[in-house]
C-alpha cells in the first residue's frame, strides 16, 4: 500500500511568505489603477488604454499565487512510500580471521614457516567461504585491522598476501586485545552467523583473553581456535632468507628463546564460545577440513524475506505545475504588453482630458 507524506514538513510555513508576497502584488495592482484615475478621466481611459479587466487580474493573481503554492509544495519533497519485499539470500557468514604474526611465527619447524603456512592454508579455504564476508586481524603486542569485513575475496587476499611478521610492531601475543578488535569488527547490532577464526602460537601476555571470549559468548561468536607449536615448549629455529641457514630464534641478551603454546587457555576460550579447539602442533595445518567440520554448519543459511520501502519523488509534478502556473500568469500580461506606450505617446502629444 503507497502511504502519502512530506519529507520535510515544516517547509509548509514558506507558504506565509508567499501570501506576503501575492499580498504585495494585490496592493500594488489596486495603487496603480487610482493612479491612473487621478490623471486621466475614465473615458479617456477607455480610448486610450485598453486595460486589464477585473477577472483577468483576479486570474493573474490566482496563477501566480499558484506559482508560489506549487513551489513551496516541491520544497516540501512529497513522496509516496511503497513496501516491497522479496526473498534471497543475504551473506552466508561473517568470519573474522585473527592471525598471529609474533616473531615465533617465523619458525620453519611447518614449512616454509608457521606464518606462510597459515597463509596459504587461508588461502586454500576461501573458495569454500564464497558467499560470506572475510576480515583479517593481524596482532602481536597489540591488535590491528588489516582488512574490515568484505565480500570481495579477491581484495582479501592480496591484503593477506601482504601481511608478514613486523607487520605490527609492537612485540609480544595480546590474544585478547585481538579478540576483542575482531568482535568490534563485526559491528554493532550486527545479526547472522559469525565466526572467529583464531591462529596463533603463543602465550597471551597479560590480555585477559578469557574475559574477551566471555564478551564472544554473549555475541554468540564461536571461535575456532587453532594452536601452532609444542604445549611442553621448544626453541624457535629460523631460516635465514639470505642464506637459507638455520639458526635460533634469541632475544636481546643472546638468550635462546623458547616458546610454549598455552592449550589449556586456547581450549578454554573455544569452549565458552561453543567453538573448537584444534591442536595443530608442527603438523601441517588443512584449515580446509576445519572449516568444513566446524565452520561450514554456520553458512547453512536459508532464505531470508527482506522488506524494503521504496520510495518515489513526486516534486517534479509540483515543478511542474509551477511552471505551467508561471507561463499562463506571462501569457495573460503578454496580450497587453505595448499598451502602456499609446497613453504615453497621446499624453506627450496633446496633454489628454484631465
Amino acid at each position: 500500500m503507497n502511504e502519502f507524506a512530506f519529507l520535510f514538513p515544516l517547509r509548509i510555513h514558506i507558504i506565509w511568505l508567499a501570501l506576503l508576497f501575492i499580498g504585495l502584488l494585490a496592493l500594488l495592482e489596486m495603487r496603480r489603477s487610482d493612479a491612473l484615475a487621478r490623471f486621466v478621466s475614465q473615458r479617456m481611459q477607455v480610448q486610450l488604454v485598453r486595460q486589464m479587466s477585473s477577472g483577468r487580474r483576479i486570474v493573474r493573481l490566482v496563477l501566480i499565487g499558484l506559482v508560489c503554492t506549487f513551489t513551496v509544495l516541491a520544497l516540501m519533497r512529497p513522496q509516496t512510500t511503497r513496501s516491497e519485499t522479496k526473498t534471497g539470500k543475504r551473506a552466508k557468514a561473517d568470519v573474522m580471521v585473527v592471525l598471529d604474526v609474533s616473531k615465533s611465527m617465523l619458525a620453519a619447524d611447518t614449512a616454509p614457516s608457521r606464518l606462510e603456512r597459515a597463509k596459504a592454508d587461508i588461502r586454500d579455504m576461501l573458495p569454500s567461504l564464497r558467499g560470506s564476508r572475510m576480515g583479517l586481524i593481524a596482532f602481536a603486542g597489540r591488535a590491528s585491522v588489516m582488512c574490515p569485513l568484505t565480500p570481495d575475496q579477491g581484495f582479501f587476499q592480496l591484503v593477506l598476501d601482504s601481511v608478514e611478521v613486523g607487520v605490527v610492531r609492537k612485540g609480544g601475543t595480546r590474544i585478547g586485545d585481538a579478540l576483542r578488535k575482531a568482535l568490534e569488527g563485526f559491528g554493532e547490532g550486527a545479526i547472522g552467523p559469525r565466526a572467529i577464526l583464531l591462529i596463533t602460537d603463543g602465550e597471551d601476555h597479560d590480555s585477559y583473553p578469557l574475559d574477551a571470549a566471555d564478551l564472544a559468548a554473549q555475541e554468540g561468536v564461536p571461535v575456532v581456535a587453532i594452536g601452532f607449536g609444542d604445549e611442553d615448549g621448544s626453541e624457535i629455529e629460523i631460516v635465514d632468507p639470505d642464506t637459507g641457514v638455520r639458526k635460533k630464534h634469541v632475544d636481546r641478551e643472546g638468550n635462546v628463546i623458547r616458546t610454549k603454546l598455552d592449550g589449556a587457555m586456547l581450549r578454554s576460550i573455544a569452549e565458552r564460545t561453543k567453538g573448537v579447539y584444534v591442536p595443530a602442533g608442527t603438523a601441517v595445518l588443512d584449515l580446509d577440513s576445519i572449516l568444513k567440520e566446524h565452520i561450514t554448519p554456520l553458512l547453512d543459511d536459508p532464505d531470508i524475506t527482506v522488506t524494503k520501502d521504496i520510495r518515489h519523488e513526486l516534486y517534479p509534478w509540483a515543478l511542474l505545475g509551477a511552471l505551467l502556473a508561471l507561463f499562463g500568469a506571462v501569457l495573460v500580461s503578454t496580450r497587453l504588453m505595448g499598451q502602456g506606450s499609446r497613453l504615453e505617446t497621446v499624453a506627450n502629444g496633446n496633454g489628454g482630458e484631465a
